[in-house]
C-alpha cells in the first residue's frame, strides 16, 4: 500500500488569523491531525489555535513530550510518536503534525521529521511553513527586525545571557525566544552590556492578553508567561 503523507503545518504564533490558507487548506484534507504536548497534560496551544479551521471532523490525536533536557527521554519520546504517527501514514493516511509558529523553527516536529525520515524513508513529507512568533512580536511592537544591510539572528534564551554576549556585536537586532526561565539573568546580561533601554519584551503576542512591555526592567521579580520573547538592539535607531 502507498503511504499517506505526513504534512508539518505551522499554525501561526497564537493569533488564530495569522494562519496560512494553505495550512487551512492541508488541515481540511487530512484524515488525522496529531497536536504535541506536554507529559504533564493533554493541554496544546497549537490545536486551539487551529481548531476553528478544522472543519472536516478529521481525527485528532495528542503526542505526549516530556519537558526535559535529558536525551535519553527525548529520543525515546521522538521514536514511540513517530512510530503512532507511522501506524496511520502506513494504512495509507494523509495526516498532519501542527505546530505553534514553524514546524522547523524550535519545533518538536523537527526531530520527528528527521526521525520518521531515518525510520521509513519512503514516507513523503511535506512542510508548511508558519508565521513565527518573532515576526509577530515584531509587527505588534512596530520593532524593526533589520532593514538596508543590517543583520538579526534568532537565540534562544533558555539557558540565560551567554548567548547575546556571544552574538550582540555580531548583528544589529537580536531575537530571544524562552526567556520565561531566566529573565533574571537576561536582565543583568542587558545592563552589563549597557543595552537596557534598547530591549523589548512581549508576552503571549496575539493572545487576549498580550502584553508589549518597552522596559523590562519593570518586570524585575515577576514571573513572566512561557510564551515570551525579547528583543534586543545593538544600538538605538538600529
Amino acid at each position: 500500500m502507498k503511504p499517506g503523507t505526513l504534512y508539518g503545518v505551522g499554525v501561526g504564533p497564537g493569533d488564530p488569523e495569522l494562519i496560512t490558507l494553505k495550512a487551512v487548506k492541508v488541515l481540511n484534507q487530512v484524515k488525522v491531525i496529531f497536536a504535541a504536548a506536554s507529559s504533564k497534560n493533554e493541554y496544546s496551544l497549537a490545536l486551539e489555535n487551529a481548531k476553528s479551521h478544522m472543519l472536516n471532523g478529521a481525527e485528532v490525536v495528542r503526542l505526549s513530550f516530556p519537558m526535559t533536557r535529558d536525551q535519553e527521554s527525548l529520543e525515546k519520546a521522538w521514536e514511540e510518536n513517530a512510530r503512532r504517527i507511522l501506524a496511520f501514514v502506513q494504512q495509507g493516511k494523509d495526516v498532519a503534525f501542527i505546530t505553534i509558529g514553524d514546524p522547523l523553527t524550535y519545533s518538536t516536529f523537527g526531530y520527528i521529521m528527521e526521525t520518521i525520515h531515518e525510520m521509513a524513508p519512503e514516507v513523503p513529507v511535506c512542510v508548511i511553513p508558519g508565521v513565527t512568533s518573532y515576526q509577530a512580536a515584531t509587527a505588534a511592537a512596530q520593532e524593526i527586525m533589520a532593514a538596508q544591510e543590517q543583520t538579526f539572528c534568532v537565540i534562544s534564551g533558555s539557558k540565560g545571557g551567554e548567548q547575546l554576549k556571544e552574538v550582540i556585536n555580531k548583528v544589529d537586532c537580536v531575537i530571544m525566544l524562552k526567556v520565561y526561565r531566566h529573565l533574571e539573568e537576561i536582565l543583568d546580561t542587558l545592563e552589563e552590556l549597557g543595552i537596557k533601554e534598547r530591549a523589548t519584551l512581549v508576552s503571549r503576542c496575539g493572545m487576549e492578553d498580550q502584553v508589549i512591555c518597552k522596559n523590562p526592567e519593570e518586570l524585575r521579580g515577576k514571573k513572566v508567561p512561557y510564551l515570551s520573547l525579547m528583543i534586543v538592539k545593538k544600538s538605538k535607531g538600529s
